[in-house]
């Protein structure tokens, strides 16, 4: 069918048309056919489409016909009538109605400027002024009466006629405008638009002027032009909304209203000024500079009284702008301060221009507590190049008053920014400038109850980051290790969990390793304790300031000189000479730190050495006098050859930026060869300590101690022993309960225990063990009591089931928790050997007895967490630090490490009131936090020994790795949570009275290098103080230097006494008058009363006198007794020995309450100068290289395997390690 011609169409069109159109208005209810509608519209005439559609169908040919009845519709916002497009122009666009606002604005300060013009060519005084021409010639009396008014002076003034031209243009312009933007915005009362404020001023201001065009007799008269400012004003506001609503920016609401109320004030003193003079024509015909000032001396409250109004239409005016202001004005301040309050609690915004021009940092946390800011700022403006970065607080919660009041000091004011806002908004994220900041901290909040919940919170605030500012570096901890491959893709996450437990099981083996990171993590100068009278406060202090730093073998002077020997070499030579510990290095094509990697890996010139000292290289000038002393003639000297002179490495070792004297950067290699003291005058020798060499030689090195040990542990064994350890095998853990923890080779079981042989106190068909006793184990128990049993457990476990410790010195484990395990932690942990569990409590004592307590060594108690929110805060620890007093009073013996929520609160463990030495040490942690250190706590006793930890001390740790970006790497190895190939691992040895003869630290240092390839690190001393009540009640005075220097010397004499190479009792006076007192008191318990009576009497009152300790040692027996456990195990102190008790106290484990003035003083030495004097039974911290990097690849297979071919793997350890 051809489509119908429209040129003969037009008449029928019509017709139909019509048709429609009456069945249309006939039936104007009923719904059309749609058939018949579609026929109609056939008919009709269409016209001719547009020539881009007539393109667009001759290209697509007959496709276009398919579509015939389509229709284009074209869509308006608004609608399209002359009106909408009006106000759409003048009203609704921001750009638009910005250009209109402005132009308006500029309009009204024309007009006041046109007014002070008027003003200023008007003079009433002049002889012929003659304003109005209704008057006449009426005569103007210009009298100067007070009380004569003027009016006409006040309804005309004289204005010049292109004045007046003008200001009638620009009052015909804004008139016309005001009734346009008056008919634009009606909405049907046209009595509201009239009444507006801005409507009646308007017309005031502008219909006399038009009037004047008219009438020219009017052109005189006066029009309170000056008004014209307030509509200014909003037009001015309306113009900043305007503006900030077309930037598509928010403009702050404290700007808004401080611009409103300064606004406001200029109107008033305008308004006021503008009045008063032209009132004051009729009086005293003030000018309008003394109008002005007169306002701004009335509104100021000030009051002179030299310019006053005369007439009362201006006093009027006064009364009523005074009324005003005490109106609008206490509003407007009203107003200021709300919102001012509230930007106080909202924080301010860090400007754009400040974050490109400035450095900032951003941190997140959930809620700001005061002792977590000022670690945060401690340790990060500790270092000197972060004192020109900002720190933007981004917080959720108010401010905090103690937090407040920090920020309010100038130290901090300058530098620290609050903001409150949530990281899950990009608006706040704006505000805080992430983006352009050069890192943000991620904190959890580990206060919370939940802690699984806090760190879902982190890790929405860690994606929300990422998400704002993919590129800015992320620093985030979380506090569960489950959740921390969720955050994997941050630049470097801390686990809380993962650190504590495996720090905490370091403790056990290698005592104070909690210390020892903790002092290494924070930043400090070593300048605590040096002006103390305690020569090992001072000691400690001193090396308490030595931390970890980096630099490129080329570009060191330290280690430059070592390139291609070999590392072990580099070590003990580099502290030899300048006393610092080269602890690591990491290969240029290598993104692993290796820790000791032994005699076999030679230094190369890219590598980056990783070393510890007082302060950086960088910050240390050398000044080389060998070439002097070789021109001069005179023989050159080692450093071991002049004792008497100050060893170079002892001024190095004890200061920061120093220059430095080397006496001989290269010795001779006889110094190295160190011989022991003759004995009584005889010049017999024993055998001195091999040199190291510059390159491994395996026929000159001894195998590794560790080695050693396992080889005749697994080969020379007794048969008894063999049942116990010759069931262990070497392999990676089948499950782990978490994902992201690290594989680590360990001593495991052959086969997977049974979960019901894992409970200690109950039997099963297995065994019908249910006491620790009855397992009869050969080594010392380690108790862990915790809430439950997290994942982080794990990370207790496995170091202390490493491969690289001995069998024969693994101790049992036993997990003393609150609730049952799941069965998906005891998957986990049923591979590893002696590893047990048990429900109970540490306050029920029968629970601390069923699971082994007075067999064990070492009794770790982890924080719980249902403890750690209290209505105090620092009452989250009060629990625990009671049990563990109650568990130090029943078991003083034992070594109980405890961990704490808030480090304050470590001063009360093993607590004793009555001992004025631990007074006397809280004075001296007041000092030195009065000095701004960062470790005021560090002189604690319970601290300084490794007893007490906590958690957020390793917060500097996220910290530093902004400026040490490896801190995170190699506390990581140190602690044994990543194991890396070829990289060494973290050990202790003790110095045994054969060890004595080695004298030095720098000559032990040689002796492991040389021997087994061990660098040494520190040492964990302990030493044993008897003060007299006179001496223990001296305040720590640092100005007393007379005190100063006796004390000194008793600690010469003290260490004379402890240098001492035999055991005679007689050469230890502390023991000899502690074993005379346990004599006496010994002997008058044995003294037999002559009499019966005297015997009863006698028997009574020891009852009387009966001790807190026979008291306590009565109840743990009783209650043994009363659980069927046999009571020989429990020591009571009673009945020990003069010298048991003192081999406890030297270790630190026995300190009672029968002699308070007695101190047991254990600390640690970090990088200890090289002539430090070693002494008997000092620990000393290794770094032992991996066995395992020096064994043939076959053996590394087949160790990780779990092969059981124990005689052949000793034999291949002593024929294949080359150390």
């Amino acid at each position: 069918m051809s489509p119908p011609r429209r040129s003969s169409s037009s008449h029928g069109d019509r017709t139909s048309t019509e048709t429609l159109q009456r069945n249309n208005s006939s039936n104007s209810g009923v719904i059309l056919d749609i058939s018949a509608l579609k026929m109609a519209e056939v008919d009709t005439e269409v016209p001719p489409l547009p020539p881009r559609y007539r393109f667009r169908d001759l290209l697509l040919g007959d496709q276009t016909f398919q579509n015939d009845d389509r229709v284009q519709v074209e869509f308006y916002v608004n609608e399209n009538t002359f009106k909408e497009r009006l106000k759409l122009f003048f009203i609704k666009n921001q750009r638009s109605s910005l250009r209109i606002r402005l132009f308006n604005f500029s309009l009204k300060i024309l007009t006041c400027a046109l007014y002070i013009l008027r003003v200023s060519l008007d003079d009433p005084e002049e002889p012929n002024y003659k304003p109005c021409a209704i008057c006449g010639n009426n005569s103007w009396s210009n009298t100067t009466d007070s009380s004569k008014i003027n009016w006409e002076l006040i309804f005309w003034v004289h204005r010049r006629v292109p004045v007046w031209a003008i200001q009638v243009s620009v009052a015909l312009i804004s008139f016309l405008e005001t009734m346009l933007i008056t008919y634009l915005s009606y909405k049907g009362n046209i009595w509201e638009q009239i009444f507006q404020i801005s409507f009646i001023l308007e017309m005031i201001n502008t219909v006399p002027f038009i009037i004047t065009i008219f009438w020219a007799p009017l052109r005189n008269i006066f029009v309170p032009v000056f008004l014209n400012c307030w509509l200014a004003k909003g037009a001015l506001e309306n113009m900043i909304n305007d503006f900030h609503r077309a930037i598509q920016r928010t403009h702050s609401a404290m700007f808004n209203q401080v611009f409103i109320l300064i606004c406001t004030l200029l109107c008033l003193v305008f308004t006021g000024a503008c009045g008063i003079q032209h009132l004051e024509r009729a009086g005293k015909h003030l000018t309008l500079f003394d109008s002005f000032y007169f306002c701004i001396v009335t509104f100021s409250t000030v009051g002179y009284g030299d310019v006053t109004p005369q007439i009362w239409p201006s006093q009027l005016l006064v009364v009523i702008l005074i009324c005003v202001a005490l109106v609008v004005l206490p509003l407007q301040f009203e107003e200021l301060a709300y919102l001012w309050m509230e930007s106080q609690k909202l924080g301010g915004n860090y400007s754009r221009h400040r974050a490109q021009t400035e450095k900032h940092v951003v941190l997140c946390v959930s809620s700001l507590k005061i002792d977590l800011l000022m670690d945060f700022l401690n340790e990060f403006y500790a270092h000197p190049r972060l004192q020109d970065y900002y720190v933007v607080i981004l917080c959720p919660t108010e401010i905090d008053i103690q937090v407040r009041r920090i920020l309010q000091i100038p130290l901090w004011s300058q530098r620290v920014i609050y903001l409150q806002g949530s990281a899950l908004k990009d608006q706040d994220l704006m505000r805080a400038k992430m983006d352009d900041a050069e890192a943000c901290f991620i904190l959890s909040s580990r206060n919370e109850v939940d802690r699984t919940a806090a760190d879902h919170q982190t890790i929405l605030r860690a994606w929300a980051a990422k998400d704002f500012a993919p590129n800015c570096p992320l620093y985030v901890q979380i506090l569960k290790p489950e959740n921390k491959f969720h955050v994997k893709f941050a630049d470097h996450v801390v686990c809380e969990e993962e650190f504590k437990y495996a720090m905490l099981a370091l403790n056990c083996v290698c005592p104070a390793t909690s210390t020892l990171v903790t002092l290494l993590v924070h930043t400090s100068r070593g300048q605590e304790g040096q002006l103390s009278p305690e020569q090992w406060q001072r000691t400690y202090g001193r090396c308490s300031g030595n931390e970890v730093y980096h630099i490129r073998l080329c570009d060191s002077k330290f280690f430059g000189e070592y390139d291609g020997k070999s590392f072990t070499y580099a070590s003990f030579h580099a502290h030899k000479k300048y006393g610092v510990c080269l602890i690591g290095v990491k290969r240029e094509d290598n993104k692993s730190i290796m820790l000791n990697p032994g005699p076999r890996h030679i230094m190369a010139a890219a590598d980056t050495c990783y070393y510890i000292n007082i302060t950086k290289e960088e910050n240390s000038a050398f000044i080389f006098k060998q070439e002097e002393k070789h021109n001069k003639g005179l023989p050159v000297t080692g450093l071991y050859d002049a004792p008497s002179r100050l060893p170079v490495h002892s001024i190095i070792a004890s200061m920061g930026t120093v220059a430095i004297d080397l006496q001989n950067p290269d010795p001779p290699e006889e110094s190295g060869k160190l011989t022991l003291p003759t004995e009584n005058g005889a010049g017999s020798r024993r055998p001195s300590i091999a040199p190291v060499l510059e390159i491994a030689d395996s026929s000159a090195i001894l195998p590794c101690d560790l080695l050693s040990d396992q080889s005749e542990d697994e080969t020379n064994q007794s048969d008894e022993e063999g049942s116990v350890g010759s069931d262990f095998v070497k392999g990676y853990p089948p499950n782990s309960p978490y994902i992201g923890s690290s594989p680590t080779l360990c001593h495991l079981l052959p086969q997977k225990a049974p979960f019901c042989c894992l409970r200690l106190d109950k039997g099963c068909t297995h065994n019908s063990f249910e006491d620790a006793k009855a397992y009869g184990f050969k080594n010392k128990l380690i108790i862990v009591s915790a809430e439950t049993a997290g994942n982080g457990l794990y990370n207790f476990i496995v170091p202390l089931r490493a491969y690289y410790r001995p069998r024969k010195e693994l101790n049992p484990i036993v997990l003393l928790l609150d609730y049952p395990p799941d069965n998906h932690f005891l998957e986990a942990i049923c591979c590893f050997p002696m590893v047990y569990f048990m429900a109970g409590t540490i306050d029920n004592l029968d629970n601390l007895l069923q699971c082994g307590i007075i067999y064990a060594d070492n009794l770790v108690v982890v924080d719980k967490e249902s403890t750690m929110s209290a209505e105090e805060d620092y009452m989250a620890d009060a629990k625990t630090i009671v049990n563990v007093q109650t568990m130090f009073r029943l078991f003083p013996s034992l070594s109980i490490i405890t961990e704490l929520t808030h480090p304050s609160n470590m001063r009360f463990m093993q607590f004793r009131a009555k001992d004025c030495y631990s007074l006397a040490l809280s004075k001296l942690e007041k000092i030195e936090r009065d000095k701004g250190s960062n470790l005021a706590f560090m002189f604690r006793l319970p601290f300084a020994a490794g007893r007490v930890f906590s958690i957020s001390m390793l917060d500097t740790l996220l910290y530093q790795s902004f400026v040490k970006d490896y801190m995170i790497a190699i506390i990581r190895l140190l602690l044994g949570l990543d194991t890396t190939p070829g990289s060494g691992y973290l050990g202790a040895m003790k110095i045994t009275e054969e060890d004595l003869w080695i004298r030095t630290y720098g000559r032990l240092f040689q002796k492991l290098c040389s021997s087994s390839a061990e660098i040494p690190i520190g040492i964990y001393r302990t030493e044993s103080h008897m003060f007299s009540t006179s001496e223990s009640q001296v305040s720590i005075n640092v100005e007393q230097g007379a005190e100063h220097t006796e004390r000194r010397d008793t600690w010469k004499e003290k260490a004379s006494h402890r240098n001492s190479t035999t055991s005679d009792q007689s050469e230890h006076p502390l023991l000899r008058k502690k074993s005379m007192q346990w004599a006496r008191r010994l002997s008058r318990k044995s003294a037999k009363p002559s009499s019966r009576a005297e015997r009863i009497s006698q028997q009574r009152l020891n009852l009387y006198r009966r001790s807190e300790r026979q008291e306590l040692s009565e109840l743990v027996k009783n209650r043994m007794k009363h659980l069927g456990l046999p009571t020989v195990g429990y020591e009571d102190v009673s009945n020990l020995t003069a010298s048991d008790v003192m081999n406890r106290v030297n270790l630190g484990y026995l300190q009672d309450e029968m002699n308070d003035h007695q101190n047991t003083l254990s600390y640690v030495l970090i990088n200890p100068p090289p002539d430090t004097m070693l002494e008997l039974n000092d620990i000393v911290y290794i770094i032992r290289s991996d066995p395992l990097a020096h064994m043939p690849e076959d053996s590394q297979v087949g160790q990780a395997r779990g092969t059981r071919n124990q005689q052949d793997f000793g034999t291949e350890t002593r024929d294949e390690t080359h150390l």
